[in-house]
């Protein structure tokens, strides 16, 4: 009980945050230098891994997508995006930009928390059965996200029934290098932060726990940010002001996985 009153707090304290932000979130340029980072990651470790569907034709989930910024970067690639976010405020943003008639055709935006594989808000498998099976993807990612999550596990395995079999999991978060990686909050930013990064190596023995196979958690960029000198500094907004703070490299890891096929016995 003490686990689900935690799980609970945290997600509320996430949702008030990210909604609370939602409006300015694109306004931070760390915000669009980071998800390109990751746009470029995501589709380079697509183009390097095993032949299968084409990248055009993948069908990608987005979970924590806030308002976009990622989604907007990989959809001139795939098939479609189901951009999900738990804070309504960010799925406005997204709707907002969705509606500008030079934005992406292709992006599903839905506020939602993701618990069950099969929650009806989910595309269906056949758009003609809207009551029927739910979809299952590609590809799932995430940015910048794992970090919030308290009990990673339960997470991965919701993401591990949303795939299709042979379907992957890409993840980019940053490093939990040691206690400096604890800077990369401001310490007004640190609501519902729940680790300081991801630990590479505890990260994939969770992967591996939720069914994961092949999987991988490897630095695969460095990203210079701006953080606190002293604790506080940047005050209430955390975004501090000219002649304060201090440049900081921060690594990126990309953790992969797949839903690997279930081979019938002999």
């Amino acid at each position: 009980m003490a686990s689900a009153v935690a799980n609970l707090s945290n997600r509320q304290a996430n949702d008030t945050r990210f909604n609370k932000e939602a409006a300015a979130w694109d306004s931070r340029p760390g915000i669009h230098i980071a998800s390109k980072h990751a746009c470029e990651t995501i589709l380079a470790q697509l183009s390097n891994s095993k032949p299968g569907k084409p990248i055009s034709e993948l069908e990608v989930l987005e979970i924590g997508c806030g308002t976009g910024v990622l989604s907007f970067l990989l959809a001139p690639h795939v098939k479609r995006i189901v951009a999900v976010d738990a804070a309504e405020g960010m799925i406005d943003v997204l709707k907002q930009k969705l509606a500008k008639p030079d934005a992406p055709k292709n992006i599903v935006p839905l506020a939602l928390l993701i618990e069950n594989p099969e929650d009806p808000a989910l595309p269906p498998v056949d758009e003609k059965k809207p009551d029927g099976p739910r979809l299952k993807f590609d590809l799932i990612t995430s940015h910048l996200v794992l970090h919030h999550i308290p009990d990673l596990i339960t997470v991965l395995q919701t993401m591990h029934a949303c795939l299709a079999s042979g379907g992957r999991v890409m993840l980019t978060d940053f490093e939990d290098f040691g206690p400096e990686a604890h800077r990369f909050h401001a310490k007004s930013r640190m609501e519902g932060v729940c680790r300081d990064g991801i630990a590479a190596r505890a990260m994939e023995a969770s992967m591996l726990q939720a069914g994961f196979g092949e999987v991988e958690v490897v630095p695969k960029w460095t990203m210079c940010k701006t953080v606190e000198r002293f604790e506080g500094e940047f005050g209430e907004n955390g975004m501090g002001g000219e002649g304060q703070g201090v440049k900081m490299d921060f690594p990126f890891v990309l953790c992969y996985g797949v839903k690997e096929a279930k081979h019938a016995l002999p």
